[in-house]
């Protein structure tokens, strides 16, 4: 079968009502299909007007077509205010990409025939249509929940509007709905190893952040270069010699004592510090390293330092709202999974203080800091859609 890129929209609704980690567990865990691109994005209203058109133009599915531009006409645009909605776009590629999302999204047709939904597909759980008591014909209430292209042709027509589209929107949102004069954001890395295999882990944390409230206004999937990991976590490297150095050469005068039956002095801790303790914190310094861009830095020549890996993918995530770094962190739970309170990310899914599943900014000083080194403002998404409608000639 041909290699595909299609996508998911998680509409405005959906977001508002923190929908997201449950979608995005639902896509993770039941498709083979390569993750490569998120972004949320602020329609305005001559793409809305463009995106809707082309629904309408849906050959195989007119009424449905018409309905989901009717939705996006209504739901898409700003506010007469000039708040933002906000959607999130999450980009896909492989093997039978359309028919595989298509699938996991379900079908939403306002004649087809009433049943007790199992909650099989995303629209059985998240999507609704109400129809008139007295005329079926008569749709009161729709929500589609997610859109998503039926097949190649309709990926390709409607990728072509949101190559352009999400290369010109900012990667950042500002004056969302919602948004407030007393709103901080922060940044969340959801780390690599949650993406190694299919898994819902990736959904149901972004799902135990959303209790904290927050909106998400930005989003992008990254993968870290040596010098990115290097400049990100360069404060630990001291930290870890500091703290992690004596410790190890403590526990290294007691073993050499033991094994060999003698006592050392006192100021040999400190010169083991310099042959023992130093060399192990460099060491697991080097594997934070490796773990979150893929590669040792001692391993690297400077050119192959400024490589990305795609081992090594993260989704940054930047949450909006009062005391948002606080709330996340609570939410987050301490560095060392061990010591994290039941029911916190790290506690739940954390394996150690290095593989401890995700990161949040500490200090609004942080925030911006740390936003500069993964290059906030900066998305991919466009990219692999112009990539794409290249590779297929378009």
């Amino acid at each position: 079968m041909a290699i595909e890129v299609s996508y998911i929209i998680i509409t405005p609704y959906s977001l508002l009502k923190s929908r997201t980690g449950g979608i995005i567990a639902r896509l993770m865990s039941r498709t083979d299909l390569e993750f490569i691109g998120a972004q949320v994005l602020a329609f305005t209203p001559e793409v809305t007007e463009q995106y809707a058109r082309s629904l309408e133009a849906m050959e195989d599915a007119k009424e449905t077509g018409k309905m989901l531009a009717d939705y996006v006409r209504e739901n898409f645009p700003p506010r007469e205010d000039g708040r933002k909605e906000r959607t999130l776009m999450l980009l896909f590629r492989g093997e039978d990409a359309c028919r595989k999302l298509t699938e996991i999204t379900g079908r939403l047709s306002p004649h087809s025939p009433k049943s007790i939904s199992a909650g099989e597909t995303l629209r059985d759980t998240y999507a609704d249509v109400v129809e008139d008591k007295e005329n079926p014909a008569i749709v009161r209430y729709f929500e589609p929940a997610v859109l998503t292209p039926p097949n190649r042709r309709e990926a390709l027509t409607k990728l072509k509007i949101f190559a352009d589209f999400a290369a010109s929107a900012p990667n950042l949102i500002d004056n969302s709905l919602g948004s407030g004069p007393n709103d901080e954001r922060t940044l969340v890395i959801i780390k690599p190893d949650n993406w190694r295999c299919p898994s819902s882990r990736p959904g149901n944390i972004i799902d135990m952040l959303s209790r904290t409230g927050l909106r998400i206004v930005g989003c992008k999937v990254h993968r870290m270069s040596v010098n990115d990991a290097l400049e990100f976590y360069g404060s630990v490297q001291n930290a870890l010699r500091s703290k992690l150095a004596p410790k190890i050469a403590a526990q290294a005068k007691e073993l050499f004592e033991e094994k060999f039956g003698i006592t050392l002095p006192e100021n040999s801790v400190e010169s083991l510090t310099q042959s023992v303790g130093i060399p192990f914190a460099d060491d697991q310094f080097s594997q934070l390293i490796e773990f979150m861009s893929g590669r040792r830095p001692e391993e690297c020549t400077e050119e192959e330092k400024k490589l990305q890996n795609a081992q090594a993918k993260c989704l940054v995530l930047i949450y909006e709202g009062p005391n948002a770094i606080a709330k996340i962190r609570s939410v987050l739970g301490p560095t060392d999974p061990s010591k994290a309170p039941g029911g916190t990310v790290r506690r739940d899914f954390g394996s150690n203080v290095m593989v401890n599943t995700a990161h949040a900014s500490d200090a609004p000083a942080s925030v911006e800091r740390e936003m500069k080194i993964i290059r906030i403002n900066q998305n991919s998404m466009a990219a692999r859609i112009s990539e794409y409608l290249e590779e297929v000639g378009c």
